[in-house]
C-alpha cells in the first residue's frame, strides 16, 4: 500500500520515456527514414521543393522547440522524491490524506528557480529562489508554490505585473539580467513603503544560498486546514532543510557566476547522482480561527510572518529528493504548478495576493504550455484517477471513448458519476460587505516586520546587509531614488539609515523616523542554524609532487565517511608523484576550478610539493581567498608554509598537536588522528567570521 502511489507515478513516467536503441530513424508519423543529412532539391544545386515532408517536419519541430520562457522563475532545476508524514497528528486539522497517513510515502516534484533573471541567467545572483512542491496525492495533486523567503514585496496581486516590470532589465536597453541593482526596481520600492520587509530579506544572505539543499521554503501565503467536521484552521508551510539554512558571502557569488553559472543546479545534481540527498522537514504553524485577530499585523498579509516564537513551527513529516529527472524539458521545464492545486482538506484565505496567484497560475500555463490540456504532460498528470468531460482542445493525449460529454446523461450511463466520498468541498465562510478597492487599515504597518528582521540579525549578516544596500543603490543612477530608500530605511532603524546612507552619497538622517521596538526573533539569523554536518561539502586538496599521500588518503577518507565530497587539485591533469614514489591521480587541474566552488581547502605536507605550490600564484591564491570568504582551511605539517606564504600567520603548533582557530585547523608532526575530526568540525560550521581578513590579499 505505501508503495503503491510512487510506482503508479513510476509507470506513468516510464510508459512515456522512449529511448534510440534498437531502433530505425522515422517521422513523427513513423515512416522510416534512410538519409536525414540532405534536402530534397532540385538537382545537387537547385532549390529545396516542398515535396520533402521530412525536411519540413524535422525544421518545424526545432523551430518549436522552445516553448515561452516563464516570466519570472524561469531559471530552474527540478529533482523527484518522496514525503511521508511522522504522525496522524494533524487529523485533528485537516483530512487531506497525505498530511495525515503516515503509510502513505507520496511521490513529489521540487522546482528550485531564481525569480527574476532568465533561463541564461546566473544561479548565484541575488534574487528570491522558487521552492515549489508537487505532491502525488491520491486525493489528487496537491501544489505547495513557494520560496525561499516567507514573506513578499507586495500585498496585492493587482501589483505584481508592476513590480515584475520594475525588477526586470530595464526596457531601452534589456541591462541588466537577474539583478535588481537599477533604478526602476528601487523607484518602485522608494514608492511602496510595503516592499522594506521584503527588501530587508532581499539584501540579507538568504538571496544567496548556498545550495537548495541548505535552503528554507515557505508557503508565504496563510491558508486554512479544514478537518471532518468542517472546522477551519490557519496554517503557514515551513519547509527547514536538515542540513540548516546557510548562503554564500556576495564576493563569491560574483565569482561564481562566471567560473560556473550552473554551480547550484550542478550541486544538486551531483548530490542526488551520488547518493546525498536532500532533506527536508515540514512544519506548520496553526493558528484557530478564534485567535485570527490577537496579532499586530494581519494574518492575510503577505508581507508578514507569524513569529515563531508566537507560534511555534511544528514538525510535520520528511521530504526525501532522491532522483534527478531523465530530460530537463519534458520534467523540469513542463512542470505547471499552481497555488489553487489544492486536496480536500487544504483551502485558501481571503489574502489578496493569494487570490490573484489563483487565477494568473492557470492563465499562465495556458499560453506556456499550449492550451487546456497541460495537466496530461506526463509530469504534471496526477496518480489519482482522472474523468470529466473536458473535450478537445490543443495536445488532447486522451481518446475518450463516451458518447456523452455533458452531465447529466444518460448515452454514457450518467458516468462519470457525481462522486459521494472523498470529494472537495470549499470552506463555508461567511462573506458580507460593499464592492469597494480599498486595502484595509490593518496591512498599514510596513516597517515593524522589517525592523524586527534587522534587530534579529547577528552582526556579520547585518553588516553583509548593509554592504548589500550600498551596493545595490550604488547602482542607481538617480539620487532621488537613493534618498526616498534612505528615509524609509529611517523607519526600520536609524543606524541602518546612516550606515547605507554614507555609503552612497546620500546626506543621513539627523534622528530615527520610528523608533526601534527593540524585539527579535532569534529564528530569523541563520547564525542560529544548524552546523552539525558536512553532507554534500566539496574541499579542494592542492597538491603537487612529493605530497604526503597518506595524508590525502587519511583525511579524504573520513570526508567521505562524513558524507563531504573532496577532489584533489594540481597544476594540470594526470598524476602527481607522491613522496614515497607512489602516484596520486588528479581530481581536475587547478585552473579549471576557484577556491570559491568549494567550501573548504585542505594542504597536505610534503616538502616538495608545498615547495611547488608556493610558487604557484594559482594555489597561494586558493588559501588567501578561501580565508577571505571564511571557509574551513587544513594545512597539515609543511603544507602550513603555503598558510604563510598566504598571509595567513599564527597557525603552527606544536609537535603531535592540532590547532583549530578560528576555522583554519593545522598540524604538524605525529599521526595527528583528531585532525580530520578538528577539520571536519570547522568545515560544519559553514563560515567563520571571527578572522581578521584586512591583512590577507585574496
Amino acid at each position: 500500500m505505501a508503495d503503491s502511489a510512487d510506482n503508479e507515478k513510476q509507470r506513468q513516467l516510464d510508459a512515456n520515456r522512449v529511448g534510440p536503441e534498437g531502433a530505425a530513424l522515422t517521422t513523427d508519423q513513423g515512416i522510416r527514414v534512410d538519409h536525414t543529412d540532405d534536402s530534397v532539391t532540385v538537382g545537387e544545386r537547385g532549390p529545396t521543393i516542398m515535396d520533402d515532408f521530412h525536411f519540413r517536419e524535422k525544421l518545424t519541430h526545432f523551430d518549436h522547440e522552445r516553448i515561452p520562457e516563464r516570466v519570472v522563475h524561469a531559471r530552474g532545476a527540478g529533482a523527484y522524491g518522496e514525503f511521508q508524514v511522522h504522525d496522524d497528528w494533524l487529523s485533528e486539522y485537516t483530512v487531506a490524506e497525505f498530511l495525515t497517513d503516515p503509510s502513505i510515502r507520496t511521490p513529489v516534484f521540487v522546482r528550485f528557480s531564481t525569480v527574476a533573471g532568465s533561463r541564461g541567467s546566473a544561479d548565484t545572483v541575488r534574487d528570491v529562489r522558487g521552492f515549489a512542491t508537487k505532491f502525488y496525492t491520491r486525493q489528487g495533486n496537491h501544489d505547495i508554490v513557494g520560496n525561499n523567503m516567507p514573506v513578499f514585496f507586495i500585498q496585492d496581486a493587482i501589483k505584481f505585473p508592476d513590480f515584475v516590470h520594475a525588477v526586470k532589465p530595464e526596457p531601452g536597453s534589456e541591462i541588466p539580467q537577474a539583478q535588481s541593482a537599477h533604478d526602476t526596481l528601487w523607484d518602485f520600492v522608494q514608492l511602496q513603503p510595503e516592499t522594506m520587509h521584503m527588501m530587508m530579506w532581499l539584501m540579507s544572505d538568504r538571496a544567496i544560498p548556498r545550495s537548495y539543499a541548505m535552503m528554507q521554503g515557505f508557503g508565504v501565503h496563510t491558508f486554512r486546514l479544514v478537518n471532518a467536521q468542517g472546522r477551519g484552521t490557519f496554517v503557514k508551510f515551513h519547509w527547514k532543510p536538515k542540513l540548516g539554512t546557510h548562503s554564500l558571502v556576495w564576493d563569491e557569488t560574483q565569482k561564481i557566476a562566471g567560473k560556473d553559472p550552473d554551480f547550484n543546479r550542478r550541486d544538486l545534481w551531483d548530490s542526488i547522482e551520488a547518493g546525498v540527498f536532500p532533506e527536508y522537514e515540514l512544519g506548520v504553524q496553526l493558528v484557530p480561527e478564534e485567535d485570527e485577530h490577537r496579532f499586530d499585523f494581519d494574518l492575510l498579509d503577505a508581507t508578514k510572518i507569524i513569529p515563531e516564537e508566537e507560534v511555534p513551527v511544528r514538525p510535520v513529516g520528511t521530504m526525501v529528493l532522491n532522483r534527478n529527472p531523465d530530460n530537463f524539458f519534458a520534467e523540469t521545464e513542463q512542470i505547471a504548478f499552481h497555488t489553487a492545486n489544492v486536496v480536500p482538506g487544504v483551502d485558501f484565505t481571503n489574502d489578496p495576493l493569494l487570490q490573484g496567484r489563483n487565477f494568473s497560475y492557470l492563465d499562465t500555463q495556458l499560453i506556456r504550455l499550449g492550451g487546456p490540456n497541460f495537466p496530461q504532460i506526463p509530469v504534471n498528470r496526477p496518480i489519482a484517477d482522472v474523468r470529466n468531460h473536458q473535450r478537445d482542445g490543443y495536445h488532447q493525449m486522451n481518446i475518450p471513448g463516451a458518447r456523452a460529454a455533458y452531465h447529466k446523461n444518460t448515452l454514457s450511463g450518467g458516468c462519470p458519476a457525481i462522486a459521494d466520498a472523498g470529494v472537495y468541498r470549499h470552506y463555508a465562510e461567511k462573506v458580507d460587505g460593499h464592492k469597494i478597492r480599498k486595502r484595509s487599515e490593518s496591512f498599514k504597518d510596513f516597517y515593524s516586520q522589517a525592523t524586527l528582521f534587522w534587530n534579529s540579525m547577528a552582526d556579520f549578516e547585518k553588516d553583509h546587509i548593509v554592504a548589500a544596500f550600498r551596493f545595490e543603490l550604488g547602482k542607481c543612477e538617480t539620487m532621488r531614488i537613493r534618498e526616498g530608500v534612505v528615509e524609509h530605511l529611517n523607519h526600520v532603524d536609524h543606524d541602518l539609515a546612516v550606515r547605507v546612507a554614507t555609503g552612497i552619497g546620500v546626506a543621513p538622517p539627523a534622528s530615527a523616523g520610528t523608533p526601534n521596538h527593540g524585539r527579535t526573533s532569534p529564528a530569523l539569523s541563520q547564525a542560529n542554524a544548524p552546523k552539525d554536518s558536512v553532507k554534500g561539502r566539496k574541499v579542494a586538496v592542492l597538491v603537487a609532487d612529493g605530497v604526503d599521500s597518506g595524508a590525502v588518503a587519511a583525511v579524504g577518507e573520513a570526508l567521505v565517511d562524513a558524507g563531504a565530497v573532496y577532489e584533489i587539485l594540481a597544476a594540470a591533469e594526470g598524476a602527481v608523484q607522491s613522496a614515497n614514489g607512489g602516484q596520486v591521480e588528479i581530481t581536475k587541474a587547478m585552473n579549471t576550478m576557484a577556491s570559491v566552488l568549494y567550501d573548504a581547502v585542505l594542504v597536505p605536507g610534503g616538502a616538495e610539493s608545498v615547495r611547488a605550490l608556493k610558487a604557484d600564484g594559482l594555489a597561494v591564491h586558493y588559501v588567501a581567498e578561501a580565508f577571505k570568504h571564511g571557509k574551513a582551511i587544513g594545512a597539515l605539517d609543511e603544507g602550513i608554509e603555503l598558510l604563510e606564504r598566504a598571509g595567513i600567520h599564527g597557525v603552527d603548533v606544536a609537535a603531535d598537536g592540532v590547532l583549530s582557530d578560528r576555522g583554519v585547523v593545522s598540524r604538524r608532526g605525529g599521526s595527528g588522528a583528531d585532525f580530520p575530526r578538528q577539520l571536519i568540525k570547522a568545515i560544519a560550521a559553514h563560515r567563520h567570521w571571527d578572522r581578521d581578513t584586512d591583512s590577507v590579499p585574496a
